[in-house]
């Protein structure tokens, strides 16, 4: 059990150190020395529990793929929230800028799927604008969209602002901090939304 335990801290010291090597480095630059080195363990170490630095990155994107599910979960699903789907959307932006700026693997996850040095096997970014875009096409369908306003229209809106904040975020964690979310869906919100259907992000509590 002790033997089986220290393996699991190690493996996960290993996604941890892939997953800021490829937050800071860029995949193709990320070396396994330097990921073993930032893990505190050999590079034997390593290959005992990964193949290779694919393998690694590959964890890394179902981990950061793992936590978007959870956070974009909505009625419908297993365990899913319902209610105003614009209420919705809003707080799982905080959540996700939340994730973002305290979670490196999933950081990790949304910049190696965008990466054009390596293979991704999952498009996170692609998820989040499906997901936005079922969460808007639901608002359109209650009436609870801006009069003249389609899901076509705000879908692209609110996908390049929260897709904005994860890329500009990488560099500087300050575009992760909720007043700034809170000052993006106040100039978003009011255009998108019908006046009976306020997507909550006023009176927000920020840090």
């Amino acid at each position: 059990m002790v033997k089986q335990e220290r393996a699991a801290r190690t493996r996960e010291s290993l996604v941890r150190a892939a997953a800021e090597a490829f937050t800071d480095e860029g995949f193709a630059t990320a070396s396994i020395s330097g990921i073993s080195g930032r893990a505190g363990v050999t590079s034997g170490a390593l290959h005992f529990h990964f193949s290779g630095k694919d393998e690694l990155a590959r964890t890394v994107e179902g981990r950061a793929a793992a936590a978007l599910r959870v956070v974009t979960r909505t009625a419908g699903e297993p365990g899913g929230r319902a209610g105003n789907p614009l209420t919705l959307l809003v707080d799982s932006t905080y959540t996700l800028m939340a994730l973002l700026a305290g979670d490196v693997v999933v950081r990790a996850g949304f910049a190696l799927s965008a990466d054009v040095t390596h293979r991704s096997q999952v498009d996170l970014r692609e998820q989040l604008r499906v997901w936005t875009g079922e969460l808007i096409e639901a608002a359109g369908r209650q009436g609870l969209l801006a009069e003249g306003v389609s899901p076509q229209q705000a879908t692209p809106a609110v996908v390049a602002s929260i897709v904005g904040l994860e890329v500009l975020g990488a560099a500087d964690p300050g575009w992760f901090a909720a007043d700034t979310l809170t000052r993006i869906w106040s100039v978003l919100m009011p255009v998108i939304a019908a006046d009976h259907a306020e997507g909550g992000a006023e009176g927000r509590e920020t840090d």
